[in-house]
This record gives C-alpha cells, sequence and structure tokens, in this order.
C-alpha cells in the first residue's frame, strides 16, 4: 500500500467520514482554502488509480467510495512510521510520547489495559 500525499490523505478523510460522496460533498468537507472542483476530480482519478477509491455512475455523475478502510490505511501507516523512526519498536514509540509528555498518565494506564485484555 502506498503512502499518500497530503492532499490525497484529506480527501480520502472526507470520503471515509463520508462513506458515499459526490465532488461536491468532498469539497465541503476539505479545509479552507478550498481547492477548484477540477483538482478534487484528478485526485480522485489518481486515488482510483491507485487502488484507494471505487465509484459507480449515478446518472452523469460518479459517487465515490473507499476501496481501501480507513483501519487498513491507519495500520500500514503506523508500521511505516514505527519502523522509519523508532526502530520498529511500538516501546520506542510510546516511550517517546511518554517523554514528550504527549499521554497522560490515564491514558498510559488505558494503553496498559488494552494491552492485557488483548493478551487473554
Amino acid at each position: 500500500m502506498q503512502k499518500l500525499a497530503k492532499r490525497e490523505e484529506q480527501i480520502m478523510q472526507a470520503v471515509w467520514n463520508l462513506e458515499k460522496a459526490f465532488i461536491k460533498d468532498i469539497i465541503q468537507e476539505l479545509p479552507d482554502p478550498k481547492p477548484h472542483y477540477n483538482s478534487v476530480a484528478t485526485m480522485l482519478k489518481i486515488l482510483k488509480e491507485k487502488g484507494f477509491l471505487e465509484y459507480e455512475s449515478v446518472g452523469n455523475m460518479f459517487q465515490y467510495y473507499p476501496a481501501v478502510s480507513k483501519e487498513d490505511y491507519q495500520k500500514h501507516s503506523m508500521k511505516d512510521i514505527v519502523s522509519q523512526y523508532f526502530d520498529n519498536s511500538y516501546s520506542n514509540m510510546l516511550a517517546f510520547f511518554a517523554k514528550e509528555q504527549k499521554l497522560t498518565e490515564d491514558e498510559l494506564n488505558d494503553i496498559i489495559n488494552i494491552i492485557k485484555s488483548n493478551k487473554k
């Protein structure tokens, strides 16, 4: 699975949120400044070619929907981040966030509980 560029990720976030969407709906979900209709149409074509989107014809328009789930993309992206920045170690990643005080004690306890419940 390929890593998406920033605008591609924004478009996919919009499609994941909407589940099925026309170009005008996707544009409304994107941050300001809103891209031009033709720019979004081009990006959607690229995302289709990359295998991230599918579409169906509704009248003379295309309605887009995800071909890759948000969860699958998250898993792939996290594996890349952990590999590139944390020596393939999730514990190194968690230690980084704990040291940077990005995780509260309650959040760390939640993570520990999730890990314990997954091992049972």
